[in-house]
């Protein structure tokens, strides 16, 4: 017996800590504004979480502000004046139960609210149910240092949110650690959402974040037609792509927005071979930039999978291949209203093809997965020192 072969659970406990699932907190509803996050602050590690906020606001000054209007200063001063009241409620929450300052905390929310560079797809497989997945990634204007520490920060801070009312489950989503809106997020048994960037345009005429439109559509809107129109029409902060997907045939659209409302509808069209759209962050009547270098590939990939075989794993495992998941990838989604239940989301760092969503009733769970690495490596270890010391 060789010595060597600890490496190989040693590799395998470094992909099990590579791809994981998000921490779960249940946000309660019922509860006041300014308490319905206290049970983030007992999940986190709320020491980093004080650390790193000023580092993601110092990137985002030097980078991504430059987008916002010169007078956002007086107004993120006003809180009660330009937010809905149970939001800014919410960020004064945050702010008091993690001690940070306030104006950080509205900075951070807004930092996050220019970082939806992503992959989305919709996709209707032969049978009519309705897919969503997506990647959210942040490549930070080119600039590999503050990239990676934004991605790194952002995937520590990675949460599923069960958003409850009355004990029940209300909606869902994943979001980050101190970030009050969502970008990726489920109604169940009714649509899903998914926020992308659309880099074309930016105003503080409107009040509404577009983060926290998907989430007010998420809490309200009765239907896949319901959310569709709220979508399209309400008026927001910033242009941007929502990707919507329902639970009966047909029900998928990417809404590509102006900040006053629809700039185009692009509907599913499953009769005529149309059975799965995919946005990325660009407008997708026009061909792709250089900069674009997931919208290709990701299309070849769904075509090479084909609308027979698309699933919960094959639709993972095209959000998987390189380059649509890369280094700037923080977190992978993969949902359907249709089945809520098996909503997943994998924080990422080496993409790797890990069976952690999956079709089948036993879902694989990371947690085994891990412990019996774990106990593999201590038996290894084991070996090791025999195969070290018998002589």
């Amino acid at each position: 017996m060789k010595c060597s072969l600890t490496l190989i659970p040693l590799t395998l406990a470094a992909w099990c800590y590579a791809e994981f699932p998000p921490r779960i907190v249940e946000v309660s509803l019922d509860e006041p504004p300014k308490e319905r996050w206290a049970p983030l602050m007992k999940m986190i590690n709320v020491s980093y979480f004080r650390e790193i906020v000023p580092q993601i606001i110092d990137q985002f000054r030097q980078g991504e502000a430059e987008k916002l209007h010169p007078d956002i200063k007086p107004e993120l001063e006003d809180l009660e004046a330009y937010m809905p009241r149970q939001y800014a409620g919410e960020i004064q929450g945050l702010a008091s139960l993690s001690g940070v300052n306030i104006t950080d905390i509205i900075l951070l929310n807004f930092a996050y609210e220019l970082t939806a560079f992503c992959t989305s797809i919709v996709a209707q497989d032969t049978n009519g149910r309705i897919y969503h997945g997506r990647n959210l990634d942040k490549p930070f204007n080119n600039n590999n240092e503050s990239s990676s520490l934004f991605v790194k920060a952002a995937r520590k801070l990675t949460v599923d949110i069960l958003f409850m009312r009355d004990g029940k489950v209300a909606y869902r989503g994943t979001s980050f650690a101190g970030y009050i809106g969502l970008w990726t997020g489920q109604s169940a048994n009714k649509f899903t959402i998914s926020g992308n960037q659309r880099d074309d345009g930016f105003s503080l005429e409107n009040v509404t974040l577009a983060s926290w439109l998907i989430r007010e559509t998420l809490e309200e809107a009765a239907s896949y037609k319901d959310a569709l129109e709220r979508l399209s029409k309400v008026p927001i902060i910033t242009h941007i792509y929502y990707i919507v997907a329902g639970v009966q045939p047909g029900e998928g659209a990417v809404v590509t927005r102006n900040s006053s409302g629809e700039a185009d509808v692009w509907e599913l069209d499953p009769p005529h071979g149309q059975w799965f759209r995919v946005q990325t962050n660009y407008d997708h009547w026009n061909p792709p930039p250089d900069t674009d270098k997931h919208r290709t590939p990701t299309i070849n990939a769904l075509n090479a999978t084909g609308q027979e075989n698309i699933t919960f794993d094959s639709l993972f495992k095209v959000l998987t291949v390189y380059p649509t998941c890369d280094e700037t990838t923080i977190y992978t989604t993969v949902m359907s209203a249709g089945t809520p239940e098996k909503y997943c989301t994998v924080v990422r760092e080496k993409c790797i093809q890990i069976k952690i969503c999956s079709d089948s009733k036993g879902i694989t769970s990371v947690g085994l997965i891990c412990i019996i690495i774990s106990i593999s490596i201590i038996i290894f270890v084991c070996l090791f020192l025999w195969c070290k010391y018998r002589n």
